[in-house]
């Protein structure tokens, strides 16, 4: 019981940080679409957006809840922690609900009770929290593979311009460099939930130096996927960036606890399956909200007003 309630409380966090995420991307992300293109996946962007007193309000909403996902990686495994940072998305449902009058439909209704199943699920089954890791020529491996797709949209924009309407452009190509942009926003979100993970850890064993290094590279990969989410946000509407970011940066520390972080999913329930399927619920359902009418609707008001 006493380990079910240490749990519960680290989904409160996560549920938490999740909530002030979800808020900053409604007060914040589409003040990327009054940047011109050409800033796109250049620092630059970042440059402009931080003269906007808008933005840095709403980034800093999102910064806040990185303390509670820390608390939630102290108190529950990185499993439970990652599908439970996907249900602030129904604070955006709520909000085009009572702000706007949008009517939820059955997708909505569909999504959030998948959401909430899955999260339920995952907290049932959770494995037992860890503090121990792998050796570094795993983790170096495992963050590799997470490094080539943050890094995949900026070694390539030199080689494609970001407008379709160019001469000697590709539209396929600039489509794929959308798309990778968004999975390389997915990814570095990905990245700092790991690099979260692992300084935690160190804190636990009394390595401070150790976890202020994992700190800088949290916090490199935050800046790097904000760039990222910006960026994608310039060339295609919330609802086409959200799903695929969402699912990604769920997905991708879950598939890699168990590599890194020695989190067994053989001694949960059915061997681990009640886990998966708990997890591909929860994924489903983030990736249905995300995608939502409803939930662009209230990212695509705030643009609206501002821009008024």
């Amino acid at each position: 019981m006493y380990v079910l309630g240490v749990i519960a409380l680290g989904i409160v966090a996560a549920i938490g940080a999740s909530l002030l995420y979800n808020a900053s991307i409604a007060f914040q992300a589409l003040e990327a679409r009054e940047v011109p293109g050409e800033h796109s996946l250049r620092p630059s962007l970042i440059g402009k957006l931080v003269r906007n007193k808008r933005w840095l309000g709403a980034t800093a909403l999102g910064f806040a809840g990185w303390p509670l996902e820390i608390a939630a990686l102290l108190l529950a495994p990185l499993t439970v922690v990652q599908p439970c940072l996907a249900s602030g998305l129904i604070l955006l449902l709520w909000l085009g609900v009572k702000r706007l009058g949008e009517k939820p439909g059955g997708r909505e209704f569909l999504a959030v009770a998948a959401i909430v199943a899955g999260v339920a699920g995952v907290a049932l089954a959770a494995p037992d929290r860890t503090t121990d890791h792998a050796g570094a020529a795993a983790i170096a491996l495992a963050l590799c593979l997470v490094a080539v797709p943050i890094a995949a949209p900026y070694l390539l924009r030199a080689r494609f311009r970001h407008s379709p309407h160019s001469r000697g452009v590709n539209i396929g190509s600039v489509a794929g460099i959308g798309t990778l942009t968004v999975i390389s926003a997915g990814c570095g979100y990905a990245w700092t939930a790991i690099a979260s993970k692992l300084l935690t850890d160190e804190l636990a064993a009394g390595a401070v130096v150790v976890a202020v290094a994992w700190l800088a590279t949290a916090a490199a990969s935050e800046g790097l996927a904000l760039l990222s989410e910006m960026s994608a946000l310039q060339q295609r509407p919330a609802t086409h960036v959200a799903p695929t970011m969402f699912a990604v940066q769920v997905l991708i520390p879950v598939l890699l606890a168990p590599l890194i972080f020695g989190e067994s999913w053989g001694s949960t329930p059915y061997g681990g399956v009640a886990l998966v399927a708990s997890m591909a619920v929860a994924v489903a359902g983030t990736v249905l909200l995300a995608g939502s009418r409803t939930v662009g609707a209230v990212i695509e008001s705030a643009h609206s007003g501002d821009s008024g």
